[in-house]
C-alpha cells in the first residue's frame, strides 16, 4: 500500500534546466582567454614600469590580444554553430542579435574582441606620436580596457549560465529519481537494480559539472575583480591610502563587484573565495616577474632597475569578504534591501579600514621592501624626492575633520555600491543564456 501511494502521487512540478550548450569547450576557451588577457595586462603594466615604450610586438601585448582573438573566435563559432545548426531549442535559448543566435556572454566576448582589435592600432599610433602613457587609461587605452572588460565579464556570464543550468540540471535529475521510486527503493522489484545505477551515476554526472561550474563562475568572477583592481590603480597607490579618496574608489567599485558574485554563486565562501582568486593571482605576479631581469630603454632614468618591476601589493580585500560572506549568510534572505545594503557598506567600510590603514603604513616603511611585498618597485622614471620613494603619504585630507567627510561619502558609496551589488546579483542568479 505505501509503494502504490508513493507511485501513483501527482509528480512535484519540474523545474526546467533549459537547453544545454552545443559545446562546453568554448566556455573554456574563453576563460583561459580572459586569463591571458589578464595576465597580459599585468605584464604590460610592468613592462612599461620597467622597459619603457619597445614595439607594438611585445610579449605582453601577444598575450591580451592572443586573449582577444581566442574568445572572439570562440565565440563566433559558437554563434555561428547556433544560428545554423543549433535546435530550435537552442535558439530560443540565445540572445537574438541581427539574426543571430548566441549567449549572451558569447555576445559580450565577440563585442569586446572587436573593441581590442580595434584599439592596436590605435594605440600603437599614440605611443609612437607621445610615447610612454602618461595615464593608465589613455583614449586607445580606454578602448582596449572597454573591450578586456567586455571578455572578462562575457567569461563571468558564460560560466555564470553554466552554473545555473547545471542547479537547475541537479533539480531535475532529484526530482526523476525521486519518481522513479527511489525515496521507496525496498520495495522495487530486483530487474530495477540496473536502473538505480544508472541513474546513481547520472547523478554523480551531474554533481561533478555543478561543482565544475561553481569554480569557474568564482574564478571568472576573480579575474573581474582584478581587472576592477588595475582600472582603479591610479586611485590605490600606497601613497594615497590615508585619504579619502581611496576609501571612497575603493568603496564605490568594490562592494559591487564581491556581492554581485557572492550572490550569484553557489559556494559556501563565494565573497573570499572570489577576492582570494585576485589575491592569489596578483601575489603570483608579485612574485614572478622579477625573476626575470630587464633593464629601461627609454630616460629619464631616476631608478636602477635591473629586473622586471611587479605590482603593487594586493589590498586585503579578503577580510572584508570574509565577513560579508558571514553577514550573508546569516542576513541574506531578508527582504529589507536597503537596510541590508547599508549593513553590508559599514561592514565592507570598517573591516578594511580597520586592516588596510595600518597595512599601509607597513607598506611606505622600508621593512616591506622585499621579495615577498615587494614595495621598491619603483618605475625607473620616478624621481628620488616621490612621495613613494621618500616613503610619505600624499597629503590630500590636510584635516582630521577632511577626512572624516570623505569616509562619511565612502560610507555612503559603500552602501549604494553592495545595494547595486544584490540587485544585479539576484538577476545574475537566473541567468542561464
Amino acid at each position: 500500500m505505501e509503494a502504490t501511494l508513493a507511485s501513483s502521487s501527482p509528480p512535484t512540478p519540474r523545474v526546467e534546466p533549459g537547453p544545454a550548450p552545443l559545446s562546453y569547450w568554448p566556455i573554456y576557451a574563453v576563460v583561459c582567454a580572459a586569463t591571458s588577457i589578464v595576465i597580459g595586462v599585468e605584464w604590460d603594466i610592468s613592462w612599461h614600469k620597467t622597459i619603457g615604450r619597445d614595439t607594438f610586438w611585445t610579449p605582453a601585448h601577444m598575450a591580451i590580444y592572443l586573449g582577444g582573438i581566442v574568445a572572439g573566435l570562440s565565440c563566433g563559432w559558437v554563434v555561428l554553430r547556433t544560428t545554423f545548426a543549433g535546435t530550435a531549442a537552442q535558439k530560443a535559448a540565445c540572445v537574438r542579435f541581427w539574426g543571430f543566435h548566441g549567449p549572451l556572454g558569447a555576445w559580450s566576448c565577440i563585442w569586446g574582441a572587436i573593441a581590442m582589435i580595434t584599439s592596436a592600432p590605435f594605440d600603437d599610433w599614440w605611443h609612437n606620436a607621445y610615447g610612454l602613457d602618461v595615464e593608465i587609461l589613455s583614449p586607445p587605452h580606454t578602448v582596449l580596457a572597454l573591450g578586456i572588460g567586455a571578455i572578462v565579464v562575457g567569461a563571468v556570464l558564460m560560466t555564470l549560465a553554466a552554473q545555473n543550468r547545471s542547479e537547475a540540471e541537479v533539480a531535475v535529475g532529484a526530482e526523476e529519481e525521486a519518481s522513479n521510486g527511489d525515496t521507496v527503493g525496498e520495495h522495487l522489484p530486483s530487474h530495477r537494480s540496473g536502473t538505480r545505477v544508472a541513474v546513481g551515476a547520472a547523478a554523480e554526472g551531474r554533481a561533478r559539472a555543478l561543482a565544475r561550474s561553481r569554480a569557474l563562475f568564482a574564478y571568472a568572477a576573480g579575474l573581474l575583480v582584478l581587472v576592477i583592481a588595475i582600472m582603479t590603480t591610479e586611485f590605490s597607490f600606497r601613497i594615497y591610502m590615508h585619504s579619502a579618496i581611496f576609501y571612497q574608489v575603493v568603496c564605490g567599485v568594490f562592494p559591487f563587484c564581491i556581492l554581485s558574485a557572492g550572490r550569484a554563486s553557489r559556494l559556501r565562501w563565494p565573497a573570499t573565495t572570489v577576492v582570494g582568486v585576485y589575491t592569489v593571482i596578483r601575489l603570483l605576479m608579485i612574485w614572478i616577474l622579477p625573476l626575470f631581469p630587464a633593464e629601461p630603454r627609454l630616460g629619464p632614468i631616476f631608478q636602477d632597475v635591473t629586473h622586471m618591476v611587479p605590482p603593487d601589493f594586493p589590498l586585503l580585500l579578503a577580510v572584508p569578504a570574509v565577513f560579508l560572506d558571514l553577514a550573508l549568510q546569516r542576513f541574506g534572505t531578508t527582504r529589507r534591501r536597503w537596510l541590508l545594503a547599508a549593513a553590508l557598506g559599514g561592514i565592507f567600510l570598517v573591516t578594511f579600514l580597520v586592516v588596510q590603514w595600518p597595512f599601509a603604513e607597513f607598506l611606505l616603511s622600508p621593512a616591506s621592501r622585499n621579495r615577498f611585498f615587494a614595495t621598491d618597485n619603483f618605475f625607473y622614471g620616478l624621481p628620488p624626492d616621490a612621495y613613494t620613494v621618500r616613503g610619505e603619504f600624499y597629503p590630500s585630507d590636510r584635516t582630521p575633520a577632511a577626512l572624516r567627510n570623505g569616509l562619511l561619502i565612502a560610507l555612503g558609496l559603500a552602501a549604494v555600491s553592495a545595494r547595486a551589488g544584490l540587485w544585479w546579483g539576484d538577476w545574475m542568479a537566473r541567468v542561464r543564456r
